[in-house]
């Protein structure tokens, strides 16, 4: 049986011959299992969520996570243009279309869900016929072989978001299993992947838990200032060493003789600096004043409140490196080293010491040179400062072997997850029955169901287009005894002229 279609089918084998299906098994496109699907409409939004007694479009963020999150939603701010045949309602197969790279794509069944909630013009819907699970149905969609077929034809200009047309996620090929068979298939993996989700929640657990022992870890190195041994000099930051703040980008150092990179704030983590992605600058004058050294201490002079202050030490990699007044450098004084230095800050930023200090504009929050200058900083003897830093260390790198297994422990669990899912969609995980009814005649089924349909659709066109005649004529309106059907509901895919246009980045 050649599984070849006008629409192509993307990153499934074209025919039965490529791979062998189980016996009652049959191939189709994602589009000759529906009856139908829906393109949302956009409408015009409050960035803010709507109130349960309001109407609101659903966002993409609703979709993205395996579950449908039904307070992803922003308030219509005109009642009037809500069209019902877009609300969302229990049962709905919902994909998203404009997602981040990792999400594009991504289904999700809706369960119990708050009335008045409208599908947006990012969102499709899908509806399959009736003898399809549905359940069975989103899982196929969340399986390896369609995330890697939506991956290859999702398109965008942004680095991070991508777009998938309705026309490829329906033109995908999928291995239909016997009716029964579906069934059984999402039973079993409910059961598998839901002990598959207990793990995952435990390693988020372990994962908070080894977060609150590395800042606990910190916070004991260096005690409060009213407990700092007699013999620690009491001093502040400006005493300790000298600080600075970067230099200024400007647009006439875009391009120059002597091009060097320099850090910003986006390349200093907690005692981690990233030199993948540098920038570079022309600095024929003043490269002295702004060359880092191994041993210098970076903090971020703009961030988030709560990581403002952010450090991370230099070591010489790579070399002839500037930063920019996006970072504060502290170079070390003679009787302070610079291990020393970095474990002060460190402890400061976990202690909300910066957080004192800083002015937040625009959301963002700056840790200024004059306010860090004046930050206490405890000066123990050096032979002091290398017991603790080593102490400090020794503690850290425990707490940084349980972040390596539990990151060992999520790979596995995701690789389990991809396994069970392709095993599933191969015909392993269940048994086959040979008395199930076979995918074909399943398929037979829900073709009747999408002609009769589009019968309905087009009587419903043919309706529409008689009483607007009749309107311009003026003749007289026929009796609701003669309309051929209702008006479509949100079961029923939307009649030809009333789907919506999405804007140029969505359409084929």
């Amino acid at each position: 049986m050649s599984v070849e279609s006008d629409e192509g089918g993307a990153g499934a084998p074209r025919s039965a011959e490529e791979v062998k299906l189980p016996e009652g098994w049959a191939w189709a496109t994602v589009s000759e299992v529906l009856v139908g699907s829906d393109a949302g409409k956009s409408f015009k939004c409050d960035p803010r969520p709507a109130a349960l007694e309001e109407w609101g479009i659903i966002k993409v963020s609703a979709m993205t996570w395996g579950e449908f999150r039904s307070a992803e939603n922003k308030a219509l701010l005109d009642n009037t243009l809500v069209n019902p045949n877009y609300e969302i309602q229990s049962g709905d197969i919902l994909v998203s279309r404009a997602n981040t790279v990792e999400h594009v794509g991504a289904p999700v069944l809706v369960g119990d869900v708050r009335p008045r909630l409208l599908l947006s013009d990012k969102s499709l819907r899908f509806m399959p016929g009736s003898t399809v699970d549905r359940n069975w149905f989103v899982y196929w969609l969340k399986s390896p072989a369609v995330r890697n077929a939506i991956a290859a034809k999702a398109s965008g200009t942004s680095d991070s978001m991508r777009n998938i047309s309705q026309s490829d996620l329906k033109a995908i090929v999928l291995p239909v299993p016997p009716a029964a068979e579906q069934r059984r298939i999402a039973d079993a993996l409910d059961e598998q992947l839901a002990r598959l989700d207990e793990i995952a929640q435990l390693i988020t657990h372990a994962r908070a838990h080894a977060t609150t022992l590395r800042k606990q870890i910190l916070l004991n190195a260096i005690p409060e200032p009213a407990n700092w041994p007699e013999d620690w000099q009491a001093t502040t930051a400006d005493q300790a060493g000298a600080i600075d703040l970067g230099r200024a980008r400007h647009p006439d150092w875009h391009d120059g003789p002597t091009m060097r990179p320099y850090l910003r704030v986006a390349n200093v983590f907690e005692d981690r600096i990233d030199t993948t992605s540098l920038m570079e600058m022309d600095f024929s004058e003043g490269f002295g004043k702004y060359r880092l050294l191994p041993g210098d201490i970076l903090l971020n002079e703009g961030q988030s409140p709560h990581l403002v202050g952010r450090p991370a030490m230099y070591k010489g990699i790579p070399e002839g490196v500037a930063f920019t007044n996006s970072l504060l450098r502290f170079r070390a004084g003679d009787n302070v080293l610079p291990g020393w230095a970095l474990l002060v800050f460190r402890r400061h930023l976990h202690a909300g010491r910066f957080m004192r200090e800083v002015r937040i504009t625009t959301n963002i929050a700056h840790l200024s040179t004059s306010r860090l200058k004046a930050v206490e900083f405890p000066v123990p003897t050096l032979d002091e400062q290398r017991r603790l830093i080593a102490e400090t260390k020794g503690r850290l790198a425990r707490a940084d072997a349980l972040d390596v297994f539990l990151n060992k422990a999520e790979a596995h669990n995701s690789a389990l997850r991809r396994a069970l899912l392709a095993e599933a969609f191969a015909g392993r995980l269940v048994p086959q029955d040979p008395h199930d009814e076979p995918a074909e005649d399943l398929l037979k089924h829900v073709r009747a169901e999408r002609e009769a349909a589009e019968a309905e659709r087009k009587a419903a066109r043919r309706a529409a287009a008689q009483a607007r005649r009749n309107n311009r004529s003026g003749a007289e309106q026929p009796s609701p005894e003669a309309a051929p059907q209702s008006a479509p509901t949100s079961r029923t895919p939307l009649p030809e002229g009333e789907q919506t246009t999405l804007p140029l980045e969505f359409t084929e």
